[in-house]
C-alpha cells in the first residue's frame, strides 16, 4: 500500500497535474458561483455549502480520471497486476493517494469560497475540517473502486461520472446539509448525525473496495 502511495505522490510531485488542474477547476466553479449567486448574507450562507461540495465532487472526478489515465499509459496497469502485491494493497494505496490530492484541493477551494461568500473560517473552520476529513476517504474509496471498473472503457470519463455521482449523493447531501447548519451557527456536536452518516458511507465503500477491487480490476 505504501509503495503505491509513494509512487502516486512522487509522480504528482514531479508533474503537479492533478492538483493543479482539479484545483483550478474547483476554484473556477466557486468563482462563477459567487458571481452568479448575489444577495444578502443569508443567501450566501445557503448557497456556499452547495458550491463548496459541488466543486469538490467535480474536481474529484477530474482527479480520478487523470490518476487512472497514468495507469493506462505504457502498460503501467499491467505492471501493477503482475507485481507480487495483493489487489487490496493496490486499492488502498491508490485511495490513500487520492485522499491526499483531494484534501489539498479542498484546502485550496474552501478559503477561496470563504473569501467570495464571506465565511468566517476562524469560527467555521473546525467543523469544516471534520467534514473534509470524513467525506474525503469515502470519495477517494468510491472513486478508486469505480475508476478501476471503467479504466479500460473508451468513454471512461462519462461512465465514471454517471456511476459515481448517484452513489456519492448520500455523502454529498450530508456534507452540504451539515455545512449549512455550521454556517447558521450550529456547533460541531450538533451536526454529529451528519458525521455519523458520512462515516457509515466511508465504511461501506472502504470495505466494499477492499473486497471487490480484485474482481473489478481483473474483470
Amino acid at each position: 500500500m505504501l509503495t503505491i502511495f509513494r509512487k502516486d505522490l512522487a509522480i504528482e510531485y514531479a508533474t503537479k497535474e492533478i492538483v493543479t488542474t482539479s484545483g483550478f477547476f474547483a476554484v473556477l466553479v466557486a468563482t462563477i458561483a459567487s458571481i452568479a449567486f448575489t444577495g444578502g448574507s443569508d443567501v450566501r450562507q445557503r448557497v456556499a455549502p452547495g458550491v463548496i461540495w459541488v466543486a469538490v465532487a467535480f474536481a474529484a472526478v477530474l482527479a480520478l480520471s487523470r490518476a487512472w489515465q497514468r495507469e493506462r499509459d505504457d502498460g503501467a496497469l499491467n505492471g501493477l497486476l503482475v507485481s507480487p502485491i495483493s489487489r487490496s494493497a493496490i486499492f488502498a494505496g491508490k485511495a490513500l493517494g487520492l485522499s491526499v490530492f483531494l484534501l489539498v484541493i479542498e484546502a485550496i477551494v474552501i478559503p477561496v469560497a470563504a473569501v467570495f461568500f464571506g465565511i468566517d473560517l476562524i469560527q467555521m473552520g473546525p467543523g469544516l475540517i471534520v467534514f473534509c476529513l470524513l467525506v474525503t476517504p469515502g470519495l477517494a474509496a468510491s472513486g478508486t473502486l469505480f475508476g478501476a471498473m471503467t479504466v479500460r472503457t473508451r468513454a471512461r470519463d462519462l461512465v465514471l461520472a454517471a456511476v459515481m455521482f448517484p452513489l456519492l449523493t448520500p455523502a454529498l447531501l450530508a456534507g452540504v446539509a451539515g455545512t449549512r447548519e455550521l454556517f447558521y451557527g450550529a456547533t460541531v456536536a450538533e451536526v454529529g448525525d451528519y458525521y455519523q452518516l458520512i462515516a457509515l458511507f466511508d465504511f461501506l465503500f472502504l470495505a466494499g473496495g477492499l473486497g471487490m477491487f480484485e474482481l473489478l480490476i481483473e474483470g
